[in-house]
């Protein structure tokens, strides 16, 4: 027995003569044994686990880790303990989500086992039994049923009106009316091998037989488990942007510190001062709020995300949502509302919406056809079970006004022709006051061929076949899916009961066109992408055609861009690929190793990239791009347990939203590393040239770990909660290799820096030279408000703090005036002012420290003033 990878072009006896195997009496016992003992139990390979432990451990290996690792000792050797508690927490706490994040990815592979099929049918030794699905081997005789899950890859043999739901595996929205002849082409993609039915889908109609060809690993669906196994996910931007920064930040402070102390010892001051001065210096200039800033900030966002129906599995995905530059999304469900509507009808030779539907007699005939020959029905609670397309046309009967109910009640169903794929025609036999009437609906080609009338409102006429086909490939070719209908009197049974008798002579009455509609904020959502520099794809598992319509309606693509299918994506080399990508915006026909290449073409080309996706095929790809979206509700868990982000209503839209949320948390975290940056230059300024201009160290170790603890910890964090900026959605994406310092806030922290530098050593200078008693506590003073000032000032980047308003982020407002009152207590009271080596200030010397901090906003705000004039 040899593999065989294209077994759709094997004929159902060549099938068999290859697996060795009676296509009637199935495999007998021991050749089942000595299969099982060959090829192992049907199953999937379990993934490959990391401990806990090791996940932990990886989590101290970045330097921003690292150095605060090292502040923390520092701060324990001078006895700074709440520094330390304080560092060591949020180094635990950040541990402790990467550990929660790594182990959730773990699970994607986990969730493919919960697909396995507990048992099957088969028939062995010529007779049914039923036996565990894990012990099937390839040349089984599997037997299968509408509702069954299909337990292995089979090659069908006998076919009586089956109907797949492969969606979950190819993205197909319909499902798939399946057939045991040969088909000829070799390359056919998997949703287009129509006489295949592969693991983990699902029989929603008929029954049929078919030979297991490939079992566990070897499966469609173990193949997909293979390519999970090895996706992984990249760095997201602000990973890889604080990891430069630390980095560069670390070598920094410790040349600074260094400088500083060198300084101190050749203009004779005491060693142990200095040395505890370098040190404060070096931990005050560490911004160990970083980690718990942009934590509370992800949080905080993904707290809001979830009301709006996103929920986030891992943190870091809420900032790279907003570093997105191209969205691939699904179209079924995503895009489109994922349930089949019937929008048009054409009766009379005429097209018609189905709101307001058409009177007359043809129209009652096309609607009282729809109610009778359909498998559909309704529960208790009045809503339609059935096939999505069977769904579709009673409920299009029931919003014409139509009673279905009613009228099978009229005209009893007394014999049905079910459809099958060779005939492409369903038929139902109805009762009536002088006989008998049969419906017939199916593909339009398949039933004109068969029509010699057609039913008109002012009678029956010769069938216009011609006309007729041409609406039909015309509402085809914008994306909707055409059924024919037709109809047959007899004043008794026909005898014989089948297609060659009761199929033939019949009347045409109308066209119905149905289409899983767009979803009416989809429009909006793809608009807002375009403003936002952000490219929307469309990749699908649907047909071309389909495709390309529901894209064009939505304003993804225009009719004439090109579409590239699974097939031709096949032909093109990586490098082709790349150059084609930067042009196609739609593709159809996909498998999930053409959503891979998708996406790695596009990250070759610095793009980055979302996935979304719902099926076990989307999987893979999900894991590959910067940032997977899964759909909550149609999703598998495969996807949900692939994917950083789960969108609890499926909807495009939702995306865009995040993205807004995203963007304003790299907003909020850019701000922070201003503020703190900013503030941390202005001290070591401070100190640095405090001594090249003959003062005395103008600040005392504790000094700086008090401006460190006050003013970077709740202004800094609650700039968090900072509201989205206005033009938020009408900006660019920043390019993902771009500086976090771009955009001036280099510049901006240097010249910002080197002003609140100045003015603390100009009031040292002021105060040291008029021998004032209280100029060390005017010089901590003063750099304090000078820091709460800027806080204020940097809430936008572009826009004036008195247009954005100071109560539109109350949880700032609260810090700054908690800080100003802590600092207030460090000034006046008197066991504070011995820790702190303090003297209170009289009114016009902290009326001056005040005026002196507001320079600051003064500055920024007139900064901003000249980019808004600027255009930046």
């Amino acid at each position: 027995m040899t593999s065989n990878p294209f077994w759709h072009t094997l004929s159902p006896d060549e099938a068999a003569l290859q697996l060795q195997v009676d296509p009637v009496a199935g495999l007998d016992t021991t050749q089942a044994q000595l299969r099982l003992a060959q090829h192992g139990p049907n199953r999937l390979a379990e993934p490959r686990r990391r401990s806990l432990l090791v996940m932990l451990i990886g989590q101290f290996q970045d330097v921003m880790i690292l150095v605060l690792l090292a502040a923390a000792l520092v701060s324990g050797l001078l006895s700074e303990w709440h520094d330390t508690l304080t560092i060591l927490v949020i180094v635990l706490l950040n541990a402790a989500i990467g550990v929660v994040q790594e182990y959730r990815a773990e699970r994607a592979l986990l969730a493919l086992q919960q697909l396995s099929v507990p048992n099957a049918r088969v028939r062995r030794d010529g007779q049914p039994l039923t036996l565990p699905a894990e012990q099937l081997v390839p040349g089984d005789l599997v037997l299968l049923q509408a509702g069954d899950l299909v337990p292995a890859d089979l090659r069908l043999l006998e076919v009586a009106g089956l109907e797949v739901d492969e969606a979950a595996l190819t993205g197909e929205s319909n499902p798939v009316a399946k057939q045991a002849d040969t088909l000829d082409e070799p390359g056919l993609i998997i949703a287009e091998r129509h006489n295949m039915a592969y693991r983990g889908t699902l029989v929603t109609y008929g029954h049929a037989s078919g030979l297991v060809v490939a079992s566990g690993m070897a499966t469609q669906l173990g193949h997909i488990t293979g390519l999970l196994q090895t996706g992984e996910h990249a760095q997201t931007p602000l990973q890889q942007r604080l990891g430069q920064f630390g980095r560069r930040l670390a070598v920094l402070i410790l040349a600074i510190c260094a400088a500083v102390f060198l300084i101190g010892l050749l203009r004779g001051e005491d060693p142990l001062l200095m040395f505890l001065t370098a040190v404060s210096l070096a931990v005050a200039a560490i911004p160990e709020a970083l980690p718990a800033v942009v934590t509370i900030s992800l949080a905080l966002g993904a707290r809001k995300l979830v009301q709006q129906q996103a929920l986030i599995r891992q943190l870091p995905a809420v900032e790279t949502l907003g570093s997105v530059t191209v969205i691939c999304s699904g179209k079924t469900g995503t895009l489109t509302q994922n349930r089949m509507h019937v929008e048009a009808f054409v009766v009379n030779g005429q097209l018609h919406q189905l709101d307001p539907p058409a009177s007359g007699a043809a129209a009652r005939q096309l609607f009282t056809a729809l109610a009778l020959n359909n498998d559909a029905q309704f529960d208790k609670q009045g809503r339609v079970l059935g096939s999505p397309t069977e769904a579709a046309l009673l409920n299009a009967v029931t919003a014409v006004g139509g009673d279905p109910k009613a009228q099978r009640l009229e005209m009893p169903r007394l014999a049905e022709l079910s459809f099958d794929a060779e005939r492409k025609l369903m038929t139902t036999l109805h009762e009536q006051d002088d006989g008998v009437r049969a419906y017939t609906k199916g593909a339009p080609e398949q039933l004109l061929a068969r029509c010699t009338t057609q039913l008109q409102d002012d009678g029956i006429r010769p069938a216009n076949k011609a006309d007729i086909l041409e609406l039909a490939a015309g509402l085809a070719s914008d994306g909707y899916r055409v059924l024919a209908v037709a109809c047959r009197d007899w004043s008794g049974m026909p005898a014989p009961l089948d297609s060659a008798s009761v199929e033939q002579d019949l009347c045409f009455i109308g066209l119905v066109a149905l289409m899983d509609p767009p979803r009416p904020e989809a429009r909006e959502a793809v608009d807002t992408c375009r403003a936002a520099g952000i490219t929307p794809l469309m990749i699908t598992g649907d047909h071309p055609v389909t495709a390309r319509a529901i894209a064009h309606r939505l304003g993804i693509a225009d009719q004439d861009q090109p579409l590239l299918t699974g097939a031709a994506l096949d032909r093109l080399s990586d490098q082709e690929l790349q150059q084609a990508v930067a042009q196609t915006r739609v593709y159809a026909r996909v498998e999930p190793e053409h959503k891979i290449r998708i996406v790695a073409a596009l990250q070759r080309r610095g793009e980055y990239v979302a996935m979304t996706g719902e099926g076990v095929n989307d999987a893979p790809a999900l894991r590959r791009a910067d940032i997977g979206v899964a759909m909550g509700q149609v999703g598998t868990d495969v996807a949900r347990e692939s994917a950083q982000i789960v969108l609890l209503d499926d909807n495009f839209a939702t995306i865009v939203t995040a993205i807004r949320e995203g963007r304003r948390v790299f907003d909020n975290i850019r701000k922070f590393i201003r503020y703190i940056m900013t503030g941390n230059t202005g001290e070591i300024l401070t100190l640095f040239l405090a001594p090249l201009f003959g003062l005395p160290i103008p600040l005392l170790p504790i000094h700086l770990l008090w401006v460190n603890l006050i003013t970077d910890g709740l202004p800094g964090l609650a700039l968090s909660a900072e509201p989205a900026e206005k033009d938020v959605m009408r900006r660019k994406p920043r390019p993902p290799e771009e500086s976090i310092f771009a955009h001036g806030m280099a510049a901006h922290i240097l010249w910002v820096g080197l002003l609140i530098g100045g003015l603390t050593l100009a009031t040292q200078a002021w105060t040291w030279y008029r021998d004032q008693a209280g100029w060390q506590t005017m010089v901590f003073t003063v750099l304090v408000f000078a820091q709460l000032f800027h806080c204020l000032a940097i809430r936008s980047e572009r826009f004036s703090l008195f247009s954005i308003g100071l109560a539109s982020n109350p949880a700032l407002l609260g810090a700054v005036l908690l800080t100003v009152l802590a600092q207030l207590a460090v000034i006046y009271l008197p066991p504070l002012n011995t820790v702190f080596r303090t003297v209170p200030l009289s009114p016009a010397e902290l009326a001056g420290c005040v005026v002196i901090g507001s320079i600051v906003l003064v500055a920024v705000e007139l900064e901003k003033l000249v980019r808004r004039r600027g255009g930046d």
